[in-house]
């Protein structure tokens, strides 16, 4: 319950489409991706974790809070032991991560360690960013753009040699691929919407415990509309990135989805309770993973038939 498994398709979407671009440019590396997967769902269930231990230790899951059961407020598990499952946990995301390091260099393992860093601070420290308004751009910011283009980057940096050393400061700009970073907003924007579904459904007890997230702040109109200006982006990028020529036509299989989008938008648009909202958060995480990995196969499919 703590190490929330249905939050695995946030971890697992921007590897598929990080791999399916580095396939597409004739960068696959199978190894790299793998490590950058089991990376990636360490370092969401430690922030899950985190999330778990830190919201209850500063009162932020109370009785009236309507999402799904935290085990440290519920009282099922003690919240030292919380504390160590979340420290175990990104002690393996470390250790899964030096692979990556020894092909990618110091910009790796700068990444991964901020990665796990803010997973900590999202909800912990003096300073937690998801108390502070902060935890939407940290999610598109992580989830997204660093996730896809991270993914890409190692697979990159594999396939071409370009290191001459482990730990080598940089594998050099020629790995950075823009169409990696480009394909990478919408599993940022609907990472996002993951949690702005949660915001929404949590706004007024949010509002009671001092957690001040961008619906708190902003109220219920403007965390819709970020909403909608999410998915806006996310189905946008693919008919962008093929009108442009980046991607092949195939890359708008992801279109498929919309169906879904507008039943969790009419949801989210009129419901603030966890009865609706509850399921809702489960189907975008569903639609994340959806969006991703149909984007990835038709990112793919040309290489693959060809």
């Amino acid at each position: 319950m703590a190490a929330r498994p249905q939050t695995l398709p946030a971890a697992a979407a921007p590897v598929l489409v990080g791999t399916a671009v580095a396939v597409h440019e004739g960068t696959f590396a199978a190894v790299p991706a793998l490590f950058a997967l089991v990376g990636a769902a360490l370092i969401q269930v430690g922030t899950n974790f985190a999330n778990d231990y830190y919201d209850a230790v500063k009162g932020a899951d109370t009785d009236d809070r309507e999402g799904f059961t935290r085990v440290t407020a519920g009282g099922l598990i003690e919240p030292a032991a919380v504390k160590r499952a979340m420290a175990a946990t990104f002690a393996l995301a470390v250790v899964s991560g030096v692979y990556l390091v020894y092909v990618a260099g110091v910009p790796i393992l700068l990444v991964g360690l901020l990665g796990i860093a803010s997973g900590v601070l999202y909800t912990g420290g003096p300073y937690p960013l998801g108390y502070h308004g902060l935890g939407d751009p940290f999610v598109f910011v992580w989830f997204g753009l660093v996730a896809v283009t991270g993914t890409h980057y190692v697979q990159a940096v594999e396939a071409a040699a370009w290191l001459d050393a482990p730990f080598a400061l940089a594998a050099g700009l020629r790995a950075v691929s823009p169409t990696a970073a480009l394909a990478s907003l919408p599993v940022a924007a609907i990472s996002t919407n993951i949690l702005v579904v949660n915001n929404v459904r949590d706004r007024e007890t949010d509002a009671e415990t001092g957690k001040r997230t961008l619906a708190v702040m902003l109220g219920y109109r403007a965390a819709r509309g970020e909403f909608l200006a999410m998915l806006a982006l996310a189905y946008a990028t693919p008919i962008a990135l093929w009108a442009v020529g980046d991607l092949p036509a195939t890359a708008l299989a992801p279109l498929a989805t919309l169906p879904l989008a507008a039943r969790l938008t009419r949801t989210v648009l009129t419901r603030t309770d966890g009865a609706a909202l509850n399921p809702a958060l489960e189907r975008t995480g569903q639609l994340l993973f959806a969006f991703a990995a149909l984007f990835a196969l038709g990112i793919v499919a040309p290489e693959v038939v060809g």
